[in-house]
C-alpha cells in the first residue's frame, strides 16, 4: 500500500508485485487504484458513513481501460465522496435499485397491477381490453426493466411502436400505462411516475357517420347470412340502439316479455346507471325466435355460442359483414361504418321524428348536459311512456325503410351475386 498522485501516466507505471495492493491518491482522500496479483488495475473509492469509528466502505468504480481512466474515475470518486459527506450511501442506494429492478420488474409488476387493481376496479370487458393493450403493446417494450429505472424515453419508445392506423390506440395505451404508474406511486413502489409531463395523445375526432336508409337496410339484410347468434345480435343493435357490450352481455333474467321491457342493471351499464329499455314488436319477435317461442328461458346469456359466456369476436363478425355487403353493393354506396354508428343512426332518426332530446338521451342511457349536474339531481322523470312511444316510432320508421328496400330484393341480389362468383 502506498500513496501517489494518480494520473493516467502514473497509473500506467504501477506494476504488480505478485500480490493485491492499493495505491491511494495524494490529492483526493479515498480515491485509489487496486492492482491485482495478475496485474489488473481497478479504480476504487473508500469512505465512511457516520464519521470516525464507523466501518469503511469500499466501492470499485471500474477497471482501467476503455471506459475508465484516472481522470473520469477521479470525478466519479469525488461525486461519491460528496454524496457520503451529505449522508447518502451511493452503494446502498444502487444495491436497493438493483433489488428493485428484480422485485419491481415491469413484466411481473404489470401482471400484479392487472390482478390486484384491474380485476377489482374494472368490469370484465374493460379488463379484457386494457389487459390486452398492456400485454401486447407495453410489456414487450418495458419488460426486464425495474419500475424505478423506467424513464420518459422508455414510455416514448412504447408509443413509437404503435401502428399508425389506429387513432384510438395511443390514447387507450397511455391511459392504462399512466394508471399503472399512478398505482405504483400510491403504493410507494416508486416516487414519481415517468408519465408525468408527457402530454396525453389527442382524443379521437368525434364521429358523425349516420347510416342512410339504403345502408342500414343492406346491412340488416346481409346480417341474416351471419352465423347464429350474430344475426339476431346485429338486429337488436339496430332496433334498440344500445351499446355493443350491453347487448352482447344481455341475459334472459334481464328481460320481461310480459312487460315488454329489458332492465339493464347498473353493474353492466357503462355509466353505472340502471336502465329500462322498452321492447317493441320487432325486438320481441327477434327474441322469440332466439328462444324458439314466447316462453323465454329464465337465466343464461341471450347471445352465446358456448352456453357459458357471452359472444365476442366482434371484429371478425364485422369483417365478415363488410365482405357480404361489398359483394352486393356494386355502386359502393355503403360508406365505412362502425357498430357504434348504429346507435347514432337511431338517435338521428328519432330527432327527425320529432322525439324530444331528453327522451332520446333516456332511451340510449346517455348522460350529458340534459341529465347530469343539477338537472340530474332535481329532474327525476324517467320518461317511461315517452321512451315506449319513441321505440314505436323507430320501429315504424324501420318498417318503412324495409318497404323502400325490401329484404327479399336485397337478399336476392346477394344470392345471385354469390352464385355467379361461385360459378
Amino acid at each position: 500500500m502506498g500513496k501517489i498522485k494518480l494520473t493516467q501516466r502514473s497509473v500506467e507505471t504501477l506494476k504488480s508485485k505478485g500480490a493485491s495492493e492499493f495505491w491511494w491518491d495524494t490529492d483526493l482522500a479515498g480515491f485509489g487504484v487496486r492492482i491485482s496479483a495478475g496485474g489488473t488495475k481497478s479504480f476504487v473509492v473508500q469512505y465512511r458513513m457516520g464519521g470516525r469509528g464507523s466501518r469503511e466502505r469500499r466501492y470499485t468504480i471500474g477497471k482501467d481501460g476503455e471506459v475508465w481512466n484516472a481522470t473520469n474515475a477521479r470525478e466519479e470518486a469525488r461525486r461519491r465522496l460528496r454524496a457520503a459527506a451529505m449522508g447518502i450511501d451511493t452503494v446502498a442506494t444502487e444495491r436497493r435499485r438493483q433489488q428493485d429492478d428484480i422485485d419491481l420488474e415491469f413484466g411481473k409488476y404489470a401482471e400484479r397491477f392487472l390482478q390486484d387493481y384491474g380485476k377489482r376496479h374494472w368490469r370484465a370487458r374493460t379488463f379484457q381490453s386494457r389487459a390486452a393493450d398492456l400485454r401486447r403493446w407495453v410489456v414487450p417494450v418495458l419488460e426486464g426493466i425495474g419500475l424505478p429505472s423506467i424513464a420518459r424515453r422508455d414510455i416514448a419508445a412504447v408509443f413509437d411502436g404503435l401502428p399508425p392506423k389506429s387513432p384510438a390506440l395511443p390514447r387507450n395505451v397511455f391511459a392504462v400505462t399512466r394508471k399503472l404508474f399512478v398505482w405504483a406511486v400510491q403504493r410507494g413502489d416508486i416516487e414519481r411516475s415517468p408519465c408525468d409531463g408527457i402530454k396525453p395523445p389527442p382524443p379521437v375526432a368525434s364521429r358523425d357517420h349516420v347510416l342512410d336508409d339504403y345502408e342500414l337496410m343492406l346491412v340488416s339484410a346481409m346480417s341474416d347470412h351471419l352465423n347464429a347468434p350474430f344475426e339476431a345480435f346485429l338486429t337488436l343493435l339496430i332496433i334498440t340502439g344500445q351499446r355493443r357490450e350491453e347487448v352482447a352481455g344481455m341475459t334472459w333474467d334481464e328481460l320481461y316479455r310480459g312487460k315488454r321491457e329489458w332492465v339493464l342493471p347498473a353493474a353492466r351499464s357503462k355509466n353505472h346507471t340502471a336502465h329500462s329499455m322498452p321492447l317493441g314488436k320487432l325486438a320481441i319477435r327477434t327474441l322469440d325466435a332466439l328462444a324458439a317461442g314466447p316462453s323465454w328461458p329464465r337465466k343464461g346469456y341471450v347471445f352465446t355460442t358456448t352456453g357459458k359466456t357471452s359472444i365476442s369476436g366482434f371484429s371478425k363478425m364485422k369483417r365478415r359483414l363488410d365482405e357480404l355487403v361489398a359483394q352486393v353493393d356494386e355502386d359502393r354506396r355503403v360508406r365505412p361504418w362502425r357498430l357504434h354508428d348504429l346507435r347514432r343512426t337511431m338517435a338521428t332518426n328519432l330527432q327527425r321524428l320529432g322525439v324530444r332530446f331528453e327522451v332520446t338521451e333516456a332511451l340510449l342511457n346517455h348522460v350529458s348536459g340534459a341529465r347530469s349536474g343539477i338537472a340530474g339531481v332535481y329532474q327525476r322523470h324517467d320518461w317511461r311512456d315517452e321512451k315506449r312511444e319513441a321505440v314505436r316510432l323507430w320501429e315504424d320508421r324501420l318498417a318503412k325503410m324495409a318497404e323502400k328496400f325490401p329484404k327479399k330484393f336485397l337478399k336476392a341480389r346477394a344470392s345471385a351475386k354469390m352464385l355467379n362468383e361461385a360459378i
